[in-house]
This record gives C-alpha cells, structure tokens and sequence, in this order.
C-alpha cells in the first residue's frame, strides 16, 4: 500500500528523478518537449513560508507565558506546601506542586520545540521554492528555444544544426530540472523532519491525552509525570496513547467498576503504583483483572515495581556515540535484564526465536500484567531470575507456535509474525498491526514519519532486517529527534540514526550482514 499522496514530497522526488534522467537522453525534440511538460506538471513545494513564520510567533509567545505560569509555580513550591491530600487519587500537594513545576518546563520546551521547528521549516521551504521556480525559468527557457512540435515527417530525420539545437536545449532542461529534483530532496527531507519534530512535541502534551473527568486535573498531571527510573523523559510509565486509551476506558466503566478504579489509585502507595494501575486499565484489563494485579503490587518499592513491569529503562547516555564493535554493531549497547537474567531468544540466545521473543518483550512493554506474570510468576512476588527465564521461554515458545514457526524453534513466516503482533502486542493497544514491505530507501524513507509517530506514543514497531548474515526480527521502541531506539531478541538496546534505518545500516542494532530494514508492522 502507498503511504503517500500522489503530490506528496516523496512522490514529487520520484517523478523528477525520473523525468531528469529522461530529459538528459530524450533522443528526439518531441520527447524532449514531452518530458519538459511532464516536468512542469509536477507541483512546486507546497505551503506558505510566511504562515508557518506567524505561527512559529504564536508559539514563541505561548512559551513565554508558560515560563510565568512555571516561576509562579516554582515560588509556591519554594515556600513549603502542608502535607495534605489533593485530587481524587491522593496525591501530596507537594508532589502536585514538582509535577506541575516540570509539566510547565516540558510544555514550554513543547511550544519552544514546536516554534523552532516551524520557522526552520518556513526558512527551508522559502529557499526551496526559491529553487523550484529558477529550475522551472530554465525549463521553460529549453521549451522556448526549442520550438513549436516536429510533425511526423520532420520527427524523422534531424539535420546538424537540428541536432546542436535539441541537444542546447537538453542542457539547459537538465540544469533546470536538476534544480528542481534539489529542490523536492530538500523539501522531503525538510517536511519529514518538520512532522517528526511536531508529532514528538504533540505526544509530549501528556497530561490532555486523559479525556476523563472521572480523575482531576491535579491526578491527571501526576499519572502523566510518573517515569519508572533511569533519565524520567526517557521512561515515562504511561505513554502519550496509554494515556489516551486509559481515559477512554475509564469513562467506559460503570458505578461500581469507576468507584472500585478511584478506590485503588486513591489507596496506592506511590505515584508508579497509581501509574501501573492505569497502564494496565489502558491494556485492556477488566476491574476485576487490575485488583488482582493491585493485590499483588500494593506497597512495592519504586526499584521493585519498574524491575518487575517495566523491561526497558532507558539510561541517560544510551544515545552517546561509542563507535562500533568488530561485528558491526554500536559498543553503546544497554542490556535487558531481570536480575541475571536477560530478555532474550531462547533464554540464552541459541534459539532461533526473534519473531516470538521481540513480540513477547514488546507486550510486557505496554502491558504491565502480562510482564509480572513473566517476572513474578502465578503469586506475582516471585523475584527468582532462573524461575523467570523459564516462563519467559515458554512464552516465547507459546507466540512461536501460535505464529505457526519453524521446526526446532527457528524462523517465522511473515503471515504468522504479522498474526502474533495483531494478538499480543495489538490486544494491548487496541491497534490492528499491519505488514508494511520496504523494498528501497525510498520504501524506508517513505514509512520513517508513521514509525516514529507510533513509537512517539508509545507502541512498539516489529521491524525485520536482513542482509548476507541472514534475516533477524527486532522492535522499534523510542524516538528521539532523529534516533530510533531498537530492542534486539539478543537482550540488548541501542540507539540508530533515521540514515541508518533508511540506507541500511541496521547491523548497528545487531550485526555485520544484517543491514536492510525489509519489513516493518505498524499499527492502524
């Protein structure tokens, strides 16, 4: 299926590639006319540099009052706040008063993010089109010098001086549509990164993806701050769709099943217990599945509930730039792990397991039951790495059989990976996931903007690669910028390049011969 409009910038790229090869070695006048008119069919880059310029403003000036709601902020919580309850969750005021001191400092961030990002989209797409239309002058200066058509008998034969004549025009034709494909790499290229940039921002507007009014403004700042460890932007509990569907949910919930929800975040012992009992209301558990769950996690320290719910915390210096191991793959590699144990393929990675064991860490992921049932065994206390890595194979066994996969725990079929991502990581998204094959660069470049969107908000992409080292399956779990967090069956996490994901690089994530993204799952 195509992910772009017909003039989308991508699309506009192609057809002038296209068209300047065909320009530069159109044999006859009339081809050449023909090419330059198809070349002048293509639209110009879109948008208007001044609008984007005025609403960068606007941003701008949004941050600045979001600064003063901050330094209000920051002075009350300066002077020492009672220890009294807010909200219908109880929350400490004091801690109200830090969550929304940083909620100001991420918004402002946001607005300041939002505004940089449109004025260097106004700036480029000013200079691009300034581009296009000096490639369309010289285009037009090729057709002018070119003439009226050849009828069919002077199509036939080309004297000399005819010949000089087409092949000045070709020349000037090729520089104008050179120009013009610069121009459309630019404005792709620019555009890709403008919606990057503003979907991150949008997913960091956290605390207004809860559309409930069962839960304060004061307990939905407080849930939407809470990060389970490690750098706390990096790893927040609940992402921006979690959020979402957690909202949703709740106002779906009648009296009883509502009032027994209040009850258990109003008696939780932590803002990350109140945070995980919302996350597993957004991964689609009944009231009576969540007590449970809370009966098992009431009164955890933070330190026990993020080694037991949460697989990957993200370290503050995971995305430094430590150069690459002699297999290829980046030194800067964070491992996965619950105790001793690592969360990978087989227990100890000789299985050939990577469809299956990508899927069941990407559930756990979003799906805080499903990973202490893994961690902490039937009781939900457990805290025995040997007895975790037993459940953990079996469960990758379980997807394994489910997706239909080969013969002595080895390789998967596209049909039965894109069946188990559907199942288990989609039966906590509420998403339906889809194949999406990436034949080209092209292909990857052209996916990249709906793959980061999707990790922005918190669901993770399955992704294949594949090179002389064979096929592997791994997931794409975070976006910053233009990194991609990868987490690779073998137990590891480390971070790649937008480049890299699209001129095939990927061996960064695992290994030399495993470079091209060939597939990746998204969710609808």
């Amino acid at each position: 299926m195509s992910l772009w409009a017909d003039d989308s910038p991508a699309e506009c790229r192609r057809r002038l590639a296209d068209l300047s090869e065909r320009i530069s070695t159109a044999g006859s006048k009339n081809d050449l006319l023909d090419h330059i008119d198809s070349a002048l069919s293509v639209p110009a880059p879109q948008g208007d540099s001044l609008t984007l310029e005025t609403l960068s403003k606007t941003y701008r000036d949004q941050a600045e009052r979001v600064d003063d709601v901050y330094k209000r902020v920051h002075r009350v919580a300066r002077k020492g706040l009672p220890e009294v309850w807010v909200g219908d969750t109880s929350v400490l005021a004091s801690n109200a008063a830090s969550a929304a001191g940083r909620s100001a400092t991420q918004m402002a961030e946001a607005f300041r993010g939002g505004a940089k990002a449109l004025l260097e989209l106004a700036d480029a797409l000013g200079d691009a089109q300034k581009q296009d239309d000096q490639g369309r002058a010289g285009l037009r200066q090729a057709r002018s010098q070119l003439g009226g058509r050849d009828g069919w008998f002077d199509d036939l034969h080309e004297d000399d001086g005819e010949e000089r004549a087409r092949k000045q025009a070709r020349g000037v034709a090729s520089g104008g549509i050179s120009m013009m494909h610069r121009a459309a790499v630019f404005t792709e290229h620019v555009v890709r990164a403008a919606v990057r940039d503003l979907n991150k921002w949008a997913s960091e507007a956290r605390a207004e993806k809860l559309h409930t009014p069962d839960l304060s403004a004061v307990d939905k700042l407080m849930l939407a701050d809470t990060s389970a460890g490690g750098a706390p932007e990096l790893n927040e509990i609940l992402g921006a769709a979690d959020l979402e569907r957690a909202g949703r949910r709740m106002d779906r919930l009648n009296a009883a099943d509502e009032a027994a929800m209040e009850r258990m975040l109003a008696r939780s012992r932590s803002p990350q217990e109140r945070a995980y009992l919302m996350k597993a209301l957004a991964a689609g558990h009944d009231v009576d599945e969540i007590e449970q769950f809370r009966s098992k996690i009431h009164g955890k320290g933070a330190e026990w509930l993020r080694r037991h719910l949460t697989p990957v915390v993200t370290a503050p210096d995971s995305m430094d730039d430590e150069g690459r191991a002699d297999d290829g793959s980046n030194n800067n590699k964070d491992q996965v792990r619950f105790g001793n144990q690592l969360w990978i393929q087989g227990g100890d990675g000789s299985e050939g397991t990577c469809v299956a064991s990508s899927t069941v860490t990407a559930r756990a992921m979003v799906d805080p039951v499903y990973a202490l049932g893994l961690t902490g065994g039937p009781s939900g206390h457990e805290d025995d790495p040997d007895a975790f890595r037993r459940r953990l194979v079996d469960e990758q066994h379980r997807l394994h059989e489910a997706g239909d996969g080969g013969d002595d725990w080895d390789g998967m079929a596209h049909e039965g990976q894109e069946r188990i991502a559907d199942s288990a990581i989609g039966g906590a998204t509420g998403d339906d996931y889809e194949r999406h094959d990436l034949g080209s660069a092209d292909d990857r470049r052209a996916v990249l903007t709906r793959v980061e969107k999707a990790v922005a908000e918190g669901k993770p992409v399955p992704v294949d690669v594949k090179g002389e080292g064979g096929a592997h399956a791994m997931t794409i779990i975070g976006q910053e910028g233009g990194m991609l967090q990868v987490y690779n069956p073998w137990g590891t996490t480390t971070w790649v390049s937008e480049n890299d994901f699209i001129n095939g690089h990927m061996d960064k994530a695992a290994r030399k011969g495993l470079n091209d993204a060939y597939s990746v799952y998204l969710p609808d």
